[in-house]
């Protein structure tokens, strides 16, 4: 069995080498753009370019160093008929969930305002939180905007989820399909979006939406940049019907330097951190589902061509 890493990491041995010792059996490679074809069974990418597929004609599935594929999917070379398998959690969830709840507790504690007061020597108590006053919105209950979602739940926020499909879920309420997005953002005061990106959600979130959230609504980004119109939210933050955005993903990654967000003072801007891809648990999470798709058991985390994800 050959395996085939494709990355842009200087060091691709710190893949490479843990990936051995959990296929020893393998002959691992690291793609060179200029070497010849290695004729590899399996591919580990991330952000391949065309020339992969057009010079390895042998693969049976190629595994994403992430959960989002939709780079991967625009691919016009990518062999339509080729299993995608996408990265499942891989400790990103927990980290999603931690991101989150930090700008949910930020908000709904004050904290900004007890910042302010220590910078003036001011000693006053606010009254206490009322959980009640902040319902969050989940856009999308895949792996991490559930576990965002039982996160939150578990500290007795009012927690709703919205998706594609319907779940059910112990302390959220859970709306399905676009019938029922209305509803979902009429109830959300926090919007927080965990979509993947697809012709479905490109764009989704735009003034016509954020004008039925809850008034003064927080809005925190984690899916994609893509989903989510630039210019719609800062005129959402301009007439006040957001008070503050968190943004971890943008349509242009760096962020340009003479972007809006970077000095907006309703913008919190994260250079999309608030899930990092572990290495040890990716490796061990692919190098299983090689080991089971070789062996011709069934896999998770393969990727619907027709929903994109």
């Amino acid at each position: 069995m050959k395996v085939l890493f494709v990355s842009g990491d200087p060091k691709p041995e710190r893949w490479t080498t843990p990936l051995k010792t959990l296929l020893p059996d393998a002959e691992i490679f690291v793609w060179d753009a200029d070497g010849p074809p290695v004729n590899a069974d399996y591919a580990i990418v991330w952000q391949p370019s065309a020339a992969l597929f057009e010079r390895e004609k042998t693969l049976k599935a190629i595994f994403n160093l992430g959960a989002g594929v939709d780079s991967l999917m625009a691919l016009p070379a990518l062999p339509p008929a080729l299993t995608v398998v996408r990265l499942e959690d891989a400790g990103m969830s927990v980290q999603m969930a931690e991101y989150i709840l930090h700008q949910l507790v930020e908000a709904s504690r004050g904290m900004e305002t007890y910042r302010d007061q220590q910078r003036q020597g001011t000693w006053k108590i606010h009254r206490p939180i009322r959980r009640d006053e902040w319902p969050v919105g989940i856009l999308g209950l895949g792996q991490i905007g559930q576990r965002v979602a039982r996160t939150l739940a578990d500290l007795d926020y009012p927690v709703y989820g919205w998706a594609r499909s319907e779940h059910s879920l112990d302390g959220v309420t859970s709306y399905a399909g676009p019938g029922e997005l209305g509803p979902f953002l009429s109830n959300t005061r926090v919007l927080v979006n965990t979509l993947p990106l697809t012709d479905t959600t490109r764009d989704l979130i735009d003034y016509q939406l954020l004008r039925q959230l809850r008034p003064g609504a927080l809005v925190i980004n984690v899916g994609r940049g893509e989903s989510l119109v630039e210019e719609d939210l800062l005129q959402a933050l301009d007439e006040g019907l957001v008070s503050r955005a968190v943004l971890d993903v943008f349509r242009k990654e760096p962020l340009p330097a003479d972007h809006p967000f970077w000095q907006h003072p309703d913008i919190a801007v994260t250079p999309h951190i608030s899930a990092r891809t572990l290495r040890e648990a990716t490796v061990e999470q692919i190098a299983g589902k090689i080991r089971d798709h070789a062996g011709g058991r069934p896999i998770s985390g393969v990727v619907d061509r027709s929903r994109g994800y």
